[in-house]
């Protein structure tokens, strides 16, 4: 089984960007991505999603470090100053490289 390398995004942040975080992302040459719900606590109190002001969301990008890395950097720019974001990039293999 032959495996390649990529690099996975993870994004957590407020439910209430999604949908422009998704814009972004496909602008930003991502070929796709997952969504997922997600509750915490960080430095900003608690994200519990029990009202939709508190919900969180954890976004997961595959692709190739060069699109990881101008996807990161331009969500710090655009986003870090007004909203609770955190990122953090691990590599992977995958079976299918094509996908990303």
């Amino acid at each position: 089984m032959q495996s390649h390398t990529r690099r996975l995004l993870t994004v957590i942040t407020e439910a209430a960007v999604e949908s422009i975080l998704v814009r972004d992302l496909d602008q930003l040459n991502a070929h796709g991505y997952t969504i997922t719900d997600a509750r915490g606590k960080g430095n900003r109190g608690v994200r519990d999603a029990g009202w939709e002001a508190s919900s969180n969301i954890r976004i997961e990008v595959v692709c190739d470090a060069e699109t990881a890395e101008a996807i990161a950097a331009y969500l710090q720019e655009h986003y870090y100053a007004d909203y609770a974001m955190i990122l953090f990039m691990s590599d992977i293999e995958v079976l299918r490289p094509t996908k990303f």
